[in-house]
């Protein structure tokens, strides 16, 4: 899943999604299956999967389709979407979140099977899915701490994996992010479709988060060229100052339209273009230079993983950070 802290701790750049994360377009369009050859029975891979208490993964690397056990999935993705260093009900409410969204896209998947999958439940692009890192792979990128990190996060794992987190009897679109700008981001406000769990709520705390601000600059041709690549009908006038500059900005300060040379863009197709953070942002523009700060990190829809790791911090535990998150939702055991 895009945006979130990711398996170094804040390298989420590295798995910038996403949105997260990647979640709701998705959803909305029930599979935006791309027709490809394949020998495998999605229905199935998909009946064996629930069958053996197994999620069948497509690793895009090899183009196999690795059949995971449950706990094992859950495990490899906490392990790559949050570091093991978080705190232990910060884990656990990682696990039911990526728990949750497995579970909801295997169940769309019996539905609407998507060829390109090759039979799979999803895959391990975490530019569509949420992240997932196999044993081996975790093993290298651990190291000498293997056995403390993967200790502790299976640990945390089992004691919610039978838990799925529910908005009227069925598994939620678990939205996370790596840190919101001090107020989540409804759903609505970011992917145009509301939804009664997914709305924005206070995080205050991410404003103490490390590089919760940052600033990046773009020269006039660099600025031109970034727009010009994504939109090539922009048309920019003979005032650089003109160039981009932001119109209006939701209570919890993403973007919502920005004047771009002569069309207007909301902040989540700036930040495509820019690659920035967020789309929470300011610009500045003096001497030739463009300065865009922003706030937070990722689409800030449902959990802020920072904002969940001080909650676990400040004693409390994985079922109160999700109520908070996820208001409205409620956990719900696996049958």
């Amino acid at each position: 899943m895009k945006q979130s802290l990711g398996f170094y701790g804040f390298t989420a750049a590295a798995i910038l999604l996403l949105p997260a994360a990647v979640l709701l377009p998705q959803e909305s369009a029930e599979a935006q299956n791309t027709a490809v050859s394949t020998s495998v029975s999605a229905v199935s891979a998909q009946e064996s999967a629930a069958a053996e208490d197994c999620y069948h993964v497509l690793d895009i690397s090899t183009g196999e389709v690795l059949n995971v056990p449950v706990r094992d999935y859950i495990i490899g993705a906490v392990c790559a979407e949050m570091p093991a260093t978080f705190e232990t009900e910060a884990l656990k409410a990682q696990a039911v979140a990526v728990h949750t969204y497995a579970e909801r896209i295997r169940r769309r998947s019996q539905k609407f099977p998507d060829a390109s999958l090759l039979g799979a439940d999803f895959s391990n692009d975490s530019a569509k899915y949420q992240a997932y890192y196999t044993d081996s792979q975790l093993r290298q990128a651990y190291g000498d701490a293997y056995d403390t990190c993967y200790a502790k996060v299976a640990a945390a794992v089992g004691a919610v994996e039978k838990e799925l987190l529910c908005y009227e009897g069925e598994p939620i679109i678990a939205a996370f992010h790596a840190i919101s700008t001090g107020k989540t981001e409804s759903a609505e406000t970011v992917w145009g479709e509301p939804l009664a769990y997914l709305v924005s709520v206070d995080s205050a705390a991410d404003a103490a988060a490390p590089q919760y601000l940052e600033t990046v600059t773009f020269s006039q041709d660099e600025l031109k060229t970034a727009f010009l690549q994504k939109h090539p009908d922009i048309v920019f006038s003979e005032e650089p100052s003109a160039w981009c500059t932001v119109l209006s900005v939701s209570d919890a300060g993403t973007v919502l339209q920005a004047q771009c040379g002569n069309q207007v863009l909301n902040g989540q197709q700036v930040r495509e273009v820019l690659k920035l953070r967020s789309a929470c942002f300011a610009v500045e523009y003096a001497d030739g230079v463009y300065r865009f700060t922003t706030k937070g990190y990722g689409h800030a829809v449902g959990m802020s993983q920072y904002g969940a790791n001080v909650m676990a911090q400040n004693g409390s535990g994985y079922q109160e950070i999700l109520a908070h998150y996820y208001p409205d939702t409620t956990l719900q055991s696996v049958s």
